[in-house]
């Protein structure tokens, strides 16, 4: 006999619901991936990939939740977040995508749609450490080989850089 299913406070919300519920936990770090539509190297132009920059290194779309580390790639964005209280991962994601969408011009997006549905997302575990993290997520460039160094990309931050490194 299989075990009993799991019994949640309001059963008529159905489990994508519970299922998006269960993924944001406020405190907890998370590798965050949102693709272009159609993976589209939008990002290629460096007007576009600016305007995008400007927008994320802004702390208000961010609300209370921590951007430890990031990379804007052609065709994706990838960042490691730690959420804060006030939103969920859904709406955290939702609104970088429209800020970013609205601030690229418009022939860059198709119908109004800069970025494709949805985001991927991973949350890190206890035992990873969230800076070997994101010298792995901002080492991106140098693996994609769109750079011999580092410091020759500009689309990219980290928590943990500090001034004279790169």
């Amino acid at each position: 006999m299989p075990p009993p299913m799991p019994v949640h406070d309001r059963p008529d919300r159905g489990l994508r619901s519970v299922r998006l519920e269960r993924r944001s936990v406020p405190g907890s770090t998370y590798l965050l991936t949102v693709a272009t539509l159609y993976r589209r190297p939008v990002f290629l132009d460096d007007e576009a990939a600016r305007a995008v920059c400007r927008v994320h290194t802004a702390q208000w779309p961010w609300r209370d939740s921590a951007v430890l580390a990031w990379v804007l790639m052609p065709d994706h964005w990838q960042g490691l977040v730690t959420l804060g209280e006030r939103d969920s991962l859904s709406t955290l994601v939702g609104r970088f995508k429209a800020l970013t969408s609205r601030a690229v011009q418009g022939h860059h997006r198709v119908n109004g749609w800069l970025w494709g549905r949805g985001f991927n997302d991973r949350v890190l575990g206890h035992d990873e450490d969230a800076m070997a993290a994101a010298r792995h997520l901002v080492g991106l460039p140098l693996r994609a080989g769109l750079v011999a160094r580092l410091g020759d990309y500009a689309y990219w931050n980290t928590a943990w850089l500090f001034p004279g490194e790169a």
